[in-house]
């Protein structure tokens, strides 16, 4: 299993959109190196699901149920999209603050690639944003 951070507007699609409708599609992303992060993702693979401009933060879980796709929405054809399904929320969520004053975790692309909207995440990573939410791995 890969790990990764999938960044959204709360105002366009917010954590509790994907709770309520449980399985949706992640589109729209139009950077091609966020979409080679798509295209690598595997059935099974686990996302934190962010919350980007004011909110900054990271506050759920969610879980790759249909590997990349076309985007409808692109008319070009070049781009694609995943099917996310909600997991579980963070019991607490972790901020960008608190994710930048973790020494730990100073080679995260969330810190190094700050615009980049779809990322990988390394296992110790991973866990250690887990225990700085208090939630499970």
């Amino acid at each position: 299993m890969a790990y990764w951070l999938v960044k959204s507007e709360p105002g366009t699609w917010s954590w509790d959109d994907q709770v309520r409708d449980g399985t949706a599609e992640w589109d729209g992303v139009r950077n091609y190196q966020a979409a080679n992060n798509l295209k690598a993702m595997k059935i099974g693979d686990r996302a934190f699901f962010y919350h980007s401009v004011n909110e900054k933060q990271v506050v759920g879980i969610v879980e790759v149920v249909r590997e990349y796709y076309p985007d409808p929405s692109d008319e070009s054809g070049r781009f694609g999209m995943v099917d996310f399904k909600a997991v579980k929320p963070m019991a607490r969520p972790v901020t960008l603050a608190e994710i930048k004053a973790e020494p730990r975790l100073e080679g995260i692309a969330l810190v190094r690639q700050s615009r980049l909207s779809v990322m990988p995440i390394e296992d110790d990573h991973w866990r250690l944003i887990c225990d700085l939410g208090e939630t499970e791995a």
